[in-house]
């Protein structure tokens, strides 16, 4: 009985040395991560100056293993194998891969205190690399050498503490960074921001002239309707339809590019659109003198008008509030056309920021506000006032010069130099 437990006894003993020892060499094992980033992203700099700077002082042997996913297509398409073998939802680079842990978007201090607790622990109890098994299928389906190409593998000597692509990403040229717009004279592109954007393309947006034409009109049969309650419920409502028109069609478009990926020529396509459009709004702005809607006119505009006293006309205010609804949602995807790509182009700068989902839709909203703010004040003017006003065809060539150029400003940016629409 004593021989069969000093038996049991050894048995257990060896047993825990043995996965002890699988343990330690599981740490000791640990050695990679992977790091995906797009040339010109600020927060991919960012993040690569905390790993190649700080990071690997405390562990050189740590190997970085790099891939740049705008310009080379095969990188892209293994960023989308690892994010589904980790199951992972990828909205943005930089991406980093430690063990069997993710990291999406950099937040200093914050990303970075995180990835050294995570590599702290993997060093220390060992970390599963599901990223090798791909690697692994990659390199016996293709030849090595090609994949390798893709690859770069930077092992920091910490005596020198130097890199040169390091050096030439860091080093930036201010002058470089400044336009020269005629009136408001030099500006530098990396002072603005992505809520002075927002700003500046929704209310230019909402100067359009296809946006106020239909507006003015359902106030003119507005002012004629005697109820007081029903004056401000109908002509709320087409805010808010017109409104909820442009949410939806931005947040889809916005996913839609999202889920296309950082494909570099959706990126390009979206700039020379807004090239066309920035082209087509000066053209406008020289040749079309009364700065009237091209789209909506003659006939379809005449439709519209009768469409819409029969709604305004209907006893039933639950029926014109439909019929008022419907025409928003009609008359606003119109609109859109008219609009000269300023949403879609907006939504793309949108797509480029990594920057949270949610924020990404109340950037959408602040848009909107800004692109319903002038109808909002003809329509309270006209309410409390009982008299018509709008905006006058000066002012709205002088809308569609300004975003004319910004439009050229922001196509060439995304074309050429993507990067100064990231704002970090």
């Amino acid at each position: 009985m004593i021989k069969i437990i000093k038996r049991a006894f050894f048995i257990v003993c060896t047993l825990i040395l043995f996965f002890s020892v699988q343990s330690a060499n599981a740490s000791n094992n640990f050695s990679d991560i992977y790091f995906f980033y797009g040339e010109g992203c600020p927060h991919c700099a960012e993040e690569r100056d905390y790993l190649f700077n700080v990071l690997l002082k405390e562990y050189p042997d740590l190997k970085i293993n790099e891939y740049e996913i705008y310009s080379n297509k095969e990188n892209f398409d293994f960023l989308k194998n690892v994010s589904n073998k980790l199951g992972a939802s990828v909205g943005g680079v930089p991406f980093l891969v430690i063990g069997d842990n993710y990291f999406v978007g950099y937040t200093k201090s914050i990303t970075s205190e995180a990835i050294k607790q995570t590599v702290q622990k993997c060093y220390s109890e060992g970390c599963l690399n599901p990223v090798s098994s791909i690697i692994d299928s990659n390199i016996e389906n293709d030849d090595p050498e090609d994949y390798k190409k893709n690859t770069e593998v930077i092992n920091f000597d910490i005596e020198k503490n130097i890199d040169e692509k390091d050096q030439n990403q860091d080093i930036r040229d201010e002058n470089s960074k400044k336009i020269k717009i005629p009136v408001l004279g030099e500006i530098n592109i990396m002072s603005l921001s992505l809520p002075l954007l927002t700003i500046v393309m929704g209310a230019l947006d909402g100067f359009n002239p296809c946006a106020m034409w239909t507006l003015l009109f359902l106030i003119s049969l507005l002012l004629g309707v005697k109820e007081i309650k029903r004056r401000w419920i109908l002509g709320i409502v087409f805010i808010v339809a017109s409104a909820s028109v442009y949410f939806i069609f931005m947040s889809a478009w916005l996913n839609f590019i999202i889920f296309l990926g950082f494909v570099v020529w959706i990126r390009l396509l979206m700039g020379f659109l807004a090239l066309l459009g920035g082209g087509y709004s000066i053209k406008e702005f020289i040749f079309n003198k009364e700065n009237g809607c091209k789209v909506t006119g003659g006939e379809k505009r005449q439709k519209v008008f009768e469409k819409m006293k029969l709604a305004i006309q209907e006893n039933s205010l639950f029926l014109a509030m439909l019929g008022i609804i419907i025409l928003a949602f009609a008359v606003n995807l119109v609109e859109l056309i008219c609009s000269a790509g300023f949403p879609a182009i907006y939504t793309q700068v949108l797509a480029i920021n990594n920057i949270a989902e949610w924020h990404r839709y109340l950037y959408i909203l602040l848009y909107i506000f800004f692109f319903m703010l002038d109808d909002l004040f003809i329509f309270f003017v006209a309410m409390i006032t009982l008299e018509m006003t709008g905006i006058t065809t000066k002012y709205a060539g002088i809308s569609r010069l300004i975003g004319g150029i910004i439009l050229l400003a922001v196509g060439l940016l995304l074309i050429f130099k993507p990067e100064w629409l990231m704002f970090g």
